[in-house]
């Protein structure tokens, strides 16, 4: 596992507004997008390498900013629906405009990105201000030309999907078909096409009748990266189900259950709420699944539904401060995790804004923190060591001295390179690999 280096591409923010709530890179990772509490999406350009500064390949700078969602109020339940970003999830690029989702807790949009860097001049029954001109000065007729303008990038809504869910909606995806998506709140699972807005299909609804026996939330869903028929979903009690739309039109039935036996040692008031699986990810093969829940991270082969194949301790030596994180309610936070390129590399968030990554080949970890410090350009991070007790090496932190209102809970990896993107309550940082940037 080589060093990261910092590139200047920190985003300093400090609103509560700003609290950054989903990252996503697109297909090539030319472009990130960032959404936030208060309801906009920042988009941000990979610069192009230049002559001049060969360092510059890897920066990344503000393509477009925009209100992609505003606060509204449910009059028939009395509720207010918040802004915030929940999801942002990248389309294949089909031409030479940009599509994205992005949702709030109710209502998923569908936003077209493109660029205009010329104008059209010379109209006939029009004067340079757009106006109509007087057609008795009409002598003679023109072609329009185009001329070069300053580069535009232009926003514009192409659909909104709307009265899908009766719950909060907590994730989305794309299907590989490239015409549909699905949307996934507590209880149900819908599937949409791109082009439909007025309607959905329900292929996942675990609603008890009544609702006193409701012993499970669905936390994350997921369709298979090649398989457009195939899509796993994961649950408040740690279980993952992978459902196959081939064989029935409600996919109520799972074709696979994933789900690790309980170590009855272990068992303890809590261990219902760490099991909760957070976030649920397909590697880039197909072969894999990712999941992470409050202590660990683990990998899942298709192939074997009886218990995980690699498990990863993410911060363990938290295990004695349970109850002091279920008071202050840090033990209900929902980390993401994310594989790099390769699938031989994995990331999630913890506390104190540090980061940890696991190379499944090596076995060897690495525990590093994004802070105003390490984001200075070119800054070399280092690796950081949580002590628990006995002796302390001289950068060591003490378990006791974490600051839990500093967490990562949003990451996202680049699909080809080894760059990545933090969110850090309301900073992102930007990082890459040391190796690849002296080579650029």
């Amino acid at each position: 596992m080589r060093a990261l280096t910092a590139t200047p591409s920190c985003l300093a923010v400090s609103l509560p507004a700003d609290i950054i709530s989903t990252v996503e890179f697109n297909h090539t990772g030319e472009l990130l997008a960032t959404g936030d509490k208060g309801g906009r999406v920042v988009i941000f350009q990979r610069e192009p390498e230049s002559k001049n500064a060969p360092h510059s390949q890897g920066e990344y700078d503000v393509y477009s900013t925009f209100q992609s969602h505003e606060p509204e109020f449910d009059y028939l339940k009395s509720l207010e629906i918040e802004e915030k970003i929940n999801k942002i999830k990248w389309l294949p690029q089909q031409n030479a405009a940009h599509s994205l989702l992005s949702t709030n807790d109710k209502t998923i949009k569908l936003w077209k990105i493109t660029e205009r860097d010329k104008r059209p001049e010379g109209y006939n029954l029009k004067d340079e201000e757009g106006k109509l001109k007087d057609l008795s000065t009409v002598t003679s007729l023109q072609v329009p030309v185009l001329k070069p303008m300053d580069l535009m990038v232009e926003v514009s809504p192409r659909r909104i999907f709307a009265n899908g869910h009766t719950y909060h909606i907590n994730s989305i995806s794309v299907n590989s078909d490239c015409e549909t998506y699905m949307s996934a709140d507590d209880l149900r699972i819908n599937l949409w096409h791109l082009a439909i807005t007025d309607r959905s299909f329900n292929i996942v609804d675990i609603k008890p009748a009544n609702m006193e026996d409701l012993t499970e939330v669905i936390t994350a869903s997921e369709f298979h990266p090649h398989h457009c028929n195939l899509f796993v979903y994961s649950s408040s009690k740690g279980s993952l189900r992978l459902c196959d739309m081939r064989a029935a039109a409600l996919c109520d039935k799972h074709s696979k259950l994933f789900e690790e036996p309980e170590d009855p040692s272990n068992r303890s008031f809590f261990s219902e709420i760490i099991s909760s699986v957070s976030d649920v990810k397909f590697s880039h093969s197909g072969r894999y699944m990712l999941t992470r829940d409050y202590l660990t991270v683990k990998v899942w082969d298709l192939n074997m539904e009886a218990r995980p194949i690699e498990t990863y301790q993410v911060h363990d030596y938290l295990r004695s401060k349970l109850c002091s994180l279920y008071e202050n309610d840090c033990i209900f936070d929902k980390f993401e995790c994310a594989w790099n390129g390769s699938d031989s590399v994995i990331m999630t968030g913890a506390y104190n804004n540090f980061f940890r990554m696991f190379d499944r080949n090596t076995k060897r970890d690495v525990t590093l923190e994004a802070s105003r410090e390490s984001s200075k350009p070119r800054a070399v991070l280092k690796p950081r060591r949580v002590c628990v007790g006995g002796k302390r090496r001289r950068d060591d932190i003490s378990v006791d001295s974490l600051d839990f209102t500093k967490k990562i809970l949003h990451t996202a990896w680049h699909p080809a390179e080894n760059i990545i993107a933090i969110a850090a309550t309301n900073n992102l940082y930007i990082f890459q690999d040391k190796v690849n940037s002296d080579m650029h």
